[in-house]
């Protein structure tokens, strides 16, 4: 049986709270337990944690706590006070018949002490939601080292065309995935810019799009050289940030196996084929999800380092 590791960033139920209509002074709940029009504000206070996720192609169960399963029980869209809506997740941690924790996963930006007015509870979209949320993906103008050693906007690719990978050489695309996103909460990009990482030109992905970066030297402990990390772990708002607002045009490049291919000179995944990523694209048919790779257990979470020294740290450490 394979497993995926995934992490994702969460509000617990108690920091988000119904401040008006038929739940006030309640936290956020599951679908059922939800009333249309109230209102809810964010704690002023609240601190997103990051939960690490198994996913074995059936069900979700916590990575530290194997027998409790995680439900992706709706999704929901709330109006805020300028007017814009924003959506979220809704999670459901439970240990048998036991409720054990409610998350709020954002899919768009949430602040503090401002009200958000309820106004849709779906069911049936949250599993694509969540995909669409955890799926890495490159920005338009990306430069992926192709098989020849020639640099080329990804957007000018095609299936069939011959990438270098890092530890496979020359691998045909098998399929090139292409959406259109507001840049707004997780889909808002990270920038990594020019030099920072040794890169080439400014990258621009996914924020839980993973890197590989090997150290000379392990300066923020792994225990390893190779490492890989999601660009949200990178950000200090200075060499590594967020670029909020507009819309982006995002690309996944689709193999048979999970590579780590080259953009803009960084080390980087390819698109994933799993259970839940696969819900995200048509046309996959027949393709098989993709098996567990060694880079893959080179990830490192959130916590090991601070972001904002992680790329400092990184930079040093590939420089030796």
């Amino acid at each position: 049986m394979n497993e995926h590791l995934l992490s994702v960033e969460v509000y617990k139920a108690e920091d988000f709270v119904a401040t008006d209509g038929v739940r006030v002074g309640e936290p956020l709940s599951f679908a059922d337990e939800l009333a249309m029009d109230d209102l809810y504000q964010l704690a002023s206070n609240a601190q997103t944690s990051e939960i690490a996720l198994k996913d074995d192609g059936n069900r979700l169960f916590r990575a530290d706590s194997p027998d409790h399963l995680v439900h992706l029980d709706c999704s929901i869209s709330l109006t805020a006070p300028d007017g814009t809506t924003q959506d979220a997740l809704i999670l459901v941690e439970v240990e048998g018949d036991l409720i054990v924790g409610i998350y709020l996963l954002p899919l768009g930006d949430f602040a503090p002490a401002k009200d958000y007015r309820l106004i849709g509870v779906e069911r049936h979209t949250a599993t694509t939601q969540f995909a669409q949320a955890a799926v890495g993906s490159f920005a338009r103008g990306t430069h992926i080292t192709m098989g020849d050693g020639r640099m080329r906007p990804i957007e000018d690719l095609e299936a069939g065309d011959l990438v270098l990978t890092r530890d496979s050489g020359k691998q045909p695309i098998k399929m090139i995935g292409q959406c259109t996103l507001r840049a707004t909460g997780r889909f808002a990009p990270v920038v990594i810019t020019k030099g920072t990482l040794h890169n080439e030109n400014d990258l621009i992905v996914r924020p839980d799009h993973r890197l590989l970066v090997y150290q000379r030297q392990d300066f923020i402990g792994a225990g390893r050289a190779e490492v890989l990390i999601k660009a949200r772990h990178l950000i200090d708002n200075t060499t590594v940030l967020r670029r909020k607002g507009g819309f982006i045009d995002y690309f996944q490049l689709i193999f048979d196996e999970h590579y780590l291919i080259f953009a803009e000179g960084i080390a980087a995944e390819s698109h994933l084929v799993d259970p839940r990523s696969r819900s995200v694209f048509d046309g996959l048919g027949k393709t098989k999800n993709h098996k567990p790779r060694q880079h893959q257990s080179y990830e490192i979470q959130g916590d090991l380092i601070q972001s904002d020294n992680a790329a400092k740290l990184l930079r040093r450490a590939t420089s030796g």
